[in-house]
C-alpha cells in the first residue's frame, strides 16, 4: 500500500510541459506523435488492432502501421491524409508528463495552429528532408516566436529518404538559424530523424552515427521551459462574483500570474481601489496561500467594487490600464481586417468594443520585412494600434501569455476573426481626458427649442438621398431650426479627400463623418447625413457612437435597376464599363439595413411626399414642437 502511494505521488509531482507539432502539409507530424505514443508503450490492445485495422483501410506506407492515423480522428483527415483540426493527446514517461498538440500544415488552417501554440511551452518544427525549409515552415516559426514559444526542436523529419546525409542536415538547419535569428528563440535543438522507422525518435539511430545530439523524447524529458509564472506579480482575472448569501462576496477565477497570501494587498488597477485578503476559498477548503493556476475565490477585507472582467493585481506591481496598445496580430477572418471597423475584443474575462485605429505594416513571413498595408487578409500578420470603447487592465504578452493575448471577433456573426498579443500601451492614451464644460449639450439645444439627432439617410446611389435631406432641411430650415447637411459628395472634397472607394477607405470615410455628426450633435444641431454607407456593420457603429434617440436610419429603398435607369452623374455607365472600381452594387455589395426607423420608396411615391415623412416623423417623436 506505502509503495502504491509513493508511486501515486512521484506520478502526481512530475513535471510538466505542453508542447506542439507543426510545419508544412505532410512533413509528418501526426506520424511522429503516433511514433512517440506506440514506442512508449502508451497504446492498448484494442487501440493497436484499431490502429491495424485502419492502416490497411486508409494508410500511406504499405503494409507498415501509419502512425498518422492515431491522431488524425477526422474522418477528412484520414481520406485526404492531412492534419485539418488540433488534435491533442496525453502522454506520459517515468521523468514528465506531456501534452501534445498536432497542428495542421495546410496554410488556410494556419489560424488552427496559432490556436495550439497560444498554449504551448515549446515547438517541434518538423522539416521534410527532401523539400528543406518552406514558406510554411517560416509562417509556423514565426507565430511560435509571436504566440510567446522560446524552445524549438527542429525535426528533419525523413531523413531516411535523402539516405540519412548529414550535408542535407547541415544544409537545412543553417538556413532555419539563419532566418530564426530574429525570433528570439531561446534554445534551437535539431535532430535528425525518420519517424516511420524510429529514429533518433526513442533513443539514437544506428543509421547516423554522425549525430551526437539528443534523442526527441530525452530531449523532451529534460528540456528546462519553466515560465517562472509563479515569481511573476500576483493577477487574478475575475471570473465570477460569488455572492451565495448576505454574508458572502468572494471574487472567483483563475491565477495567472504570482502567488498570493492572506493578509497580503491586492489592488483594483482599472478603478485604483486596494484591500487586503482576508481568506483564499477553494472547493478543498481554505487555503493560506495559492500561486499561478490555481482556481480559488478571493474574500476581502473591505468592500471593494469588483465585477466580472476586473482584475485584481499585486498592489506594488500593478497591470497596466488604458484604452489604446500597439499589438501583433495574425488575421483568421475570412473578411479582411478592415482598420476603423468595430469589433469585440475579448481579453481574459473581459469583453469591449474594439477597432484598429492604425495598421502600421504587415509581416513577410519569408523575410521577415515590414511591408505597407491598408489591410490584412487571411493568415497575414500585421502590427496594429488598437483602440477600445473602454479602459481594461493588461500586461505585454511578453510578460504574461494570460494577460496580454486577445481575441478579436466579429459583432454580426460571432466568428473569432484574429488573434492578438500585446506588445505596449499607448501612453498618450493615458494623458488625454475629457474637459469638462459648463455649456453641454442640453443647454445648447434648448437654445434652439429642438432635439439633437442624427436623420441617417443610406441608399444606393442615384435613390434620391441627397435630394430628400436637401427638401428635409429646407423645410427645417424655413421654420427656423437649426440643421447641417453632411452630404458623401461634399465631404470627400474636404474632410475625407484623402480617402479611396475600396472597403478599408469605406470604413474610415464613415468613421470620420460619424465622429463629425456626433460633434454636431454636441452642438444641439439636427444633422442630416447622407451616405451610401453600404456597411451594417458601420452604420451600427454610427448609432453606437451617439446617446439613446440620436440616431435615425432612413433607408431610401430603390431598386438597383431603377438607380442605373436614372445615372444622374453617369457612375454606373463607368462602372458597368469597368472604368470605375469597388462601385457599390455593381462590384461591391450593399448591405440593406434590417430596422431603420423609416424605409422611403422614390419609386412609387414623389420626393416631396417622402420628406414630408421624414418631417411627421420629426414631430410625432419630439424632435421638433
Amino acid at each position: 500500500m506505502a509503495s502504491l502511494r509513493d508511486y501515486l505521488a512521484a506520478q502526481e509531482n512530475k513535471s510538466f510541459l505542453r508542447f506542439l507539432t507543426c510545419g508544412s502539409v505532410d512533413d509528418g507530424k501526426s506520424t511522429l506523435i503516433g511514433r512517440l505514443l506506440y514506442d512508449t508503450k502508451l497504446l492498448f490492445d484494442d487501440q493497436l488492432a484499431a490502429l491495424e485495422k485502419d492502416s490497411r483501410q486508409h494508410g500511406t506506407v504499405g503494409n507498415d502501421i501509419d502512425f498518422a492515423l492515431l491522431v488524425d480522428g477526422l474522418e477528412a483527415e484520414r481520406e485526404q491524409g492531412i492534419t485539418i483540426d488540433v488534435a491533442y493527446r496525453f502522454f506520459t514517461t517515468d521523468k514528465r508528463k506531456f501534452i501534445v498538440a498536432d497542428t495542421p500544415g495546410h496554410e488556410q488552417y494556419t489560424r488552427n495552429m496559432a490556436t495550439g501554440a497560444s498554449n504551448s511551452d515549446l515547438a517541434v518544427i518538423l522539416i521534410d528532408a527532401r523539400k528543406g525549409v518552406l514558406v510554411q515552415t517560416r509562417r509556423h516559426a514565426t507565430i511560435c516566436s509571436l504566440l510567446g514559444i522560446r524552445h524549438v526542436v527542429l525535426a528533419v523529419n525523413k531523413i531516411d529518404l535523402m539516405e540519412y546525409r548529414r550535408d542535407v542536415f547541415d544544409e537545412i538547419v543553417h538556413e532555419f538559424r539563419k532566418f530564426a535569428e530574429p525570433l528570439g528563440f531561446k534554445s534551437i535543438v535539431a535532430i535528425p530523424m525518420s519517424a516511420r522507422f524510429g529514429d533518433n525518435v526513442i533513443a539514437h539511430s544506428a543509421r547516423m552515427p554522425w549525430y551526437d545530439g539528443p534523442a526527441l523524447l530525452s530531449h523532451l524529458e529534460t528540456v528546462d521551459v519553466d515560465t517562472a509564472l509563479a515569481d511573476a506579480p500576483f493577477r487574478l482575472p475575475v471570473q465570477w462574483v460569488n455572492r451565495p448569501n448576505l454574508d458572502f462576496r468572494g471574487f472567483s477565477g483563475t491565477i495567472v500570474g504570482g502567488r498570493v497570501k492572506v493578509g497580503d494587498g491586492v489592488a483594483v488597477p482599472k478603478s485604483g481601489q486596494t484591500s487586503t485578503v482576508k481568506r483564499i476559498v477553494t472547493m478543498d477548503g481554505d487555503l493560506a496561500e495559492a500561486q499561478a493556476g490555481a482556481a480559488v475565490t478571493l474574500v476581502l477585507a473591505d468592500e471593494v467594487d469588483v465585477s466580472r472582467g476586473d482584475v485584481l493585481s499585486a498592489v506594488k506591481d500593478r497591470a497596466e490600464v488604458s484604452d489604446q496598445f500597439a499589438a501583433h496580430v495574425i488575421w483568421m477572418g475570412e473578411e479582411a481586417l478592415l482598420p476603423g471597423r468595430q469589433y469585440l475584443l475579448k481579453l481574459g474575462t473581459n469583453t469591449v468594443p474594439a477597432q484598429v485605429t492604425d495598421l502600421k505594416h504587415k509581416i513577410d513571413v519569408n523575410t521577415l520585412e515590414h511591408l505597407a498595408a491598408k489591410t490584412l487578409h487571411l493568415n497575414e500578420i500585421g502590427v496594429c494600434n488598437v483602440s477600445l470603447a473602454t479602459p481594461i487592465a493588461f500586461d505585454p504578452y511578453a510578460f504574461n501569455r494570460d494577460m496580454g493575448g486577445f481575441i478579436l471577433i466579429d459583432r454580426f456573426t460571432n466568428a473569432t476573426v484574429a488573434a492578438g498579443m500585446i506588445d505596449f500601451g499607448l501612453w498618450r492614451a493615458t494623458n488625454v481626458h475629457w474637459q469638462a464644460l459648463d455649456v453641454n449639450k442640453e443647454a445648447r439645444a434648448s437654445l434652439k427649442h429642438q432635439k439633437p439627432v442624427v436623420l441617417w439617410f443610406t441608399g444606393l446611389s442615384g435613390s434620391g438621398k441627397s435630394t430628400i435631406a436637401n427638401m428635409v432641411e429646407r423645410q427645417l430650415h424655413a421654420a427656423g431650426r437649426h440643421t447641417y447637411v453632411l452630404d458623401g459628395d461634399n465631404v470627400r472634397h474636404g474632410l475625407n479627400r484623402d480617402l479611396g472607394f475600396t472597403e478599408a477607405d469605406r470604413v474610415e470615410n464613415i468613421r470620420r463623418v460619424a465622429e463629425t455628426a456626433k460633434l454636431f450633435v454636441d452642438a444641439g444641431l439636427i444633422v442630416l447625413v447622407s451616405f451610401i454607407s453600404p456597411f451594417k456593420s458601420e452604420r451600427r457603429m454610427a448609432r453606437e457612437m451617439l446617446g439613446e434617440g440620436e440616431f435615425v436610419e432612413v433607408f431610401v429603398d430603390t431598386p438597383l435597376e431603377v438607380c442605373i435607369e436614372r445615372d444622374v452623374k453617369g457612375l454606373y455607365a463607368k462602372a458597368l464599363a469597368g472604368q470605375i472600381k469597388h462601385f457599390t452594387g455593381i462590384d461591391s455589395p450593399y448591405e440593406r439595413p434590417e430596422i431603420p426607423e423609416l424605409t422611403l420608396k422614390t419609386v412609387a411615391s414623389d420626393p416631396a411626399k417622402e420628406a414630408e415623412r421624414v418631417l411627421a416623423y420629426l414631430r410625432e417623436n419630439g424632435y421638433v414642437a
